[in-house]
């Protein structure tokens, strides 16, 4: 015998309900997950739920001649007019709600078709569960951003029909820009975990071709969090067989409607070279920067790893942190976790490999401007033509043609120039000095003056 959804929903919902483990008479299942237990109602309970302000009765009855159990459902004559239909609405939305939290997470990455090795061409992706532990409250982030991204994941988990109704396609794309190890991977497990969404995983280096992405994503399932990371090393590098118009349509074309309730996540080191074309409303709906870790930020690290609220040495490390950020939240959380046995050495270590961090990188006004005059005077200094270096080999920046093409993604109005060591000076340095001071004039050992006019192109 067939069995009836409809009493498989309802008896999961009420199930579910608080009044349940208040009841003199339930039995207790093991579920699906190693560490669930499942409250089941007793033959002949009765259980009441109250919605939108109406008394509804349910009773769980046995059939003893046939033994099939069944639900009876009581409820006033004047409430099932108004409640009954969007009563039982509710019980089904409940219900996915709940077989979406108990299904097992997996971890879905992309294959080349060569190494799949099952025989099995169209079949591009492998999966592993996903056992990762991040929530959103081991996340190290700003509380008030945090509860932003949450309500807004909520909204989104509701809004079938306000998308459906404005014609838009039911999904959300997030991008996470920040340096390396300040916690966008960790971010993005945690909103797997929240969400109960399997997470495909696209290396765009295994990738073939346009067409190949479209497959890619047709072979995703709904419900799920489509993740592609460092984008911009493929955009700016231009190391994918891709073409950047595909990209585009990946994020927001037509392909991109196969499918509901999805989310697409993005991750880059730095958005200042994309193309504005990949970052506009309608391709990134959300923004999330992850900066370098402050003061704040270490103090959550402090109070998670350390069990640290306070500590004699918190306002040392705050005057280090006012100098500026240079730690990740990664580095500090490994120097915490390897001396999680001593406070205090930790603390110490923090400071101080902040300290020696921080002598890398000018922080001061003065650090700065010492710094652009000494790749002055190191410009101004004999040297050999760069293509006899022995050092190293960089050929000299020429002007290029119109005819000339970009590298896809970045922006055509900035030129990307290879970075050469602390003696190259150009349009750039002059820039830096004009935030400090407007005008400056620096005079060189051969007696020669740089009159740098703001005027001059």
């Amino acid at each position: 015998m067939q069995e009836n959804q409809l009493y498989r929903k309802i008896s999961t919902y009420l199930n579910s309900l608080p009044c349940v483990e208040d009841s003199d008479f339930t039995n207790l299942f093991s579920g699906s997950k190693s560490n669930e237990i499942n409250l089941v109602l007793n033959a002949d309970q009765k259980i009441v739920d109250n919605f939108l302000g109406a008394r509804i009765s349910w009773i769980n009855e046995k059939d003893e001649k046939t033994g099939v159990r069944s639900f009876v459902l009581k409820i006033r004559r004047n409430d099932k007019r108004q409640i009954l239909r969007t009563y039982l609405q509710h019980i089904h939305s409940k219900f996915d709600e709940i077989e979406q939290r108990r299904k097992e997470v997996r971890l879905f990455v992309n294959v080349n078709d060569e190494s799949n090795g099952n025989g099995n061409g169209n079949r591009r992706w492998i999966s592993v569960p996903f056992t990762h532990p991040a929530t959103f409250d081991t996340v190290v982030m700003e509380q008030d951003l945090k509860n932003k991204v949450k309500a807004d994941l909520e909204t989104f988990l509701k809004s079938k029909q306000h998308y459906n109704r404005i014609g838009r396609i039911w999904k959300r794309n997030y991008l996470l820009h920040g340096p390396s190890g300040t916690g966008k991977s960790t971010f993005i497990a945690a909103m797997a975990n929240f969400l109960s969404y399997d997470v495909y995983n696209i290396d765009l280096s295994k990738v073939s071709d346009d067409s190949d992405l479209k497959l890619l994503l047709l072979q995703s399932t709904n419900k799920s969090l489509i993740v592609i990371e460092d984008l911009d090393s493929y955009l700016c590098n231009n190391s994918t067989a891709l073409s950047f118009s595909a990209i585009l349509n990946f994020m927001d074309g037509i392909f991109s409607c196969c499918g509901d309730e999805r989310v697409m996540i993005f991750t880059m080191n730095s958005k200042d070279q994309i193309d504005p074309a990949v970052l506009r409303p309608g391709r990134i709906d959300h923004h999330i920067h992850f900066p370098l870790c402050d003061f704040n930020a270490f103090k959550s690290l402090a109070n998670s790893h350390l069990g640290l609220k306070d500590h004699k040495l918190f306002p040392q490390v705050e005057e280090n942190f006012q100098t500026g950020s240079v730690l990740s939240p990664a580095e500090i959380s490994e120097i915490m976790i390897s001396n999680r046995s001593s406070p205090s050495r930790a603390l110490k270590l923090v400071i101080s490999t902040h300290q020696s961090n921080s002598k890398l990188v000018p922080s001061r006004t003065s650090d700065k401007i010492e710094m652009i005059h000494n790749n002055i005077e190191a410009d101004l200094a004999p040297k050999h033509p760069l293509w006899l270096s022995k050092s190293r080999s960089v050929r000299p920046v020429e002007e290029s043609s119109e005819s000339d093409k970009y590298p896809q993604g970045l922006i055509k109005s900035k030129s990307v120039r290879p970075m050469v060591e602390s003696g190259a000076f150009g349009k750039e340095s002059v820039n830096d000095l004009r935030k400090f001071y407007g005008l400056i004039r620096i005079k060189s050992s051969r007696k020669k003056s740089l009159d740098f006019d703001t005027s001059e192109k």
